[in-house]
């Protein structure tokens, strides 16, 4: 669906240009975009690779296991259906923890794998369990410590303090992520009292 939108959108552009006489200004977008897009790409890899070495060295040396320790009392409130020592529970941990660091790389797989051993736990089979819902949620919206894409897209523009979008990142991941925690509750509540009904 999300490819058809962008088609669609890049149509009416073209359309809308040819109708107003503006069709070299396209083509130079399209070229000079491109161009751009591809200094900034081969810009960040430098910088997140350095980023995700960091991750990984924090990551072999303890920190997602730290973080999941710290992090399990809140995970026993948000997952109350998952068991304490079910593998679903430690993958939980795992994909949270990897989401806080900011290593997104290493959070997919986790998340991935922590989905899989919910739908062990899973009565329906059909349909999505509270605790999938909820890490969804969590997923989706996860705070994060370190942005490190925007870091490294801050310092690949010459950003004089690319960190300084820390603290915002921090306070809108946050909101955000108690915001995506309350609709999970909502919607739970609203979607019991529907199957009650």
């Amino acid at each position: 669906m999300i490819d058809f939108i962008w088609l669609v959108l890049f149509l009416a552009g073209i359309v809308t240009a040819m109708f107003t006489g503006n069709m070299s200004k396209v083509a130079d977008a399209i070229i000079h975009g491109s161009e751009r897009g591809v200094t900034l790409s081969i810009g960040l890899i430098s910088v997140i690779a350095l980023w995700l070495g960091l991750m990984n060295i924090a990551e072999k040396a303890g920190a997602i296991a730290w973080l999941s320790r710290l992090l399990r009392p809140i995970a026993r409130r948000l997952f109350p259906s998952v068991p304490v020592d079910h593998p679903a529970m430690g993958a939980i941990l795992a994909n949270m923890s990897a989401n806080l660091l900011g290593i997104g790389n290493a959070a997919t797989p986790l998340g991935l794998k922590a989905m899989h051993e919910l739908q062990t736990l899973n009565e329906d089979k059909e349909t999505a369990s509270d605790a999938m819902c909820t890490l969804l949620a969590i997923n989706t919206a996860s705070i994060t410590l370190i942005p490190t894409t925007v870091i490294a897209i801050r310092m690949q523009y010459h950003s004089h303090e690319p960190t300084a979008v820390v603290g915002t990142t921090l306070l809108a991941s946050a909101i955000g992520t108690a915001f995506a925690i309350v609709l999970d509750r909502v919607f739970r509540k609203l979607s019991r009292r529907r199957r009650a009904a």
